[in-house]
């Protein structure tokens, strides 16, 4: 095996063949088309730019497409993360069937604390009487706001009482120096 080392220099030369005119001709074609191809796509791009981006109206959905109200307003809901506090307002909405129409007559939700720690419900009842009777059925009540918004929603009821009348000492009838009705007795 003692035979003569091969090279790269010693290899002949691959022949090309010549091109025809005819071949020079397609070549020349291909590049023109795919320089209008390029020329009109870019063309394409800077009048859909100018429309708003290229999103067309068509015969299929899409989301510029007029939508109910309610599943409008349900999107915008789940969009902003707004679902306890829409289901809670549902719920005051709908007191008098949740509680009965007894105690709905004399007992109001005012607001809700949606912290996660808190979430409390706070109700005012118009007396003391109606207020301890709520405070009995609160723990049924927690049980069935949570079977209506979700476990956990509502973890406390805050009964108030009766606000205490308002004590304005400053009257028409205020003797001058005194402190209220206290200062009659001693």
């Amino acid at each position: 095996m003692g035979g003569a080392a091969v090279t790269a220099e010693s290899l002949p030369e691959p022949s090309v063949p010549e091109s025809s005119g005819v071949d020079l001709a397609r070549v020349a074609l291909r590049a023109a088309k795919e320089q209008a191809k390029a020329r009109g796509a870019a063309a394409q791009q800077k009048k859909q730019a100018r429309r708003g981006g290229g999103l067309r109206s068509g015969a299929r959905a899409d989301g510029r497409d007029p939508l109910p109200l309610g599943a409008a307003i349900n999107r915008l809901i789940t969009e902003r993360g707004w679902e306890t506090p829409a289901a809670v307002g549902g719920v005051m909405g709908r007191w008098p069937q949740i509680v009965g129409v007894d105690l709905a007559k004399h007992c109001v939700p005012l607001r809700y604390d949606e912290d996660p720690d808190e979430r409390v419900l706070t109700v005012q009842c118009d007396s003391t009487a109606w207020a301890t009777q709520l405070r009995l059925l609160a723990p049924r009540l927690v049980a069935r706001l949570n079977e209506d918004l979700g476990h956990g929603t509502v973890r406390v009821i805050k009964v108030l009482g009766p606000g205490a009348p308002r004590r304005g000492y400053g009257g028409p009838l205020r003797a001058p120096g005194s402190r209220g009705p206290g200062d009659t007795y001693g």
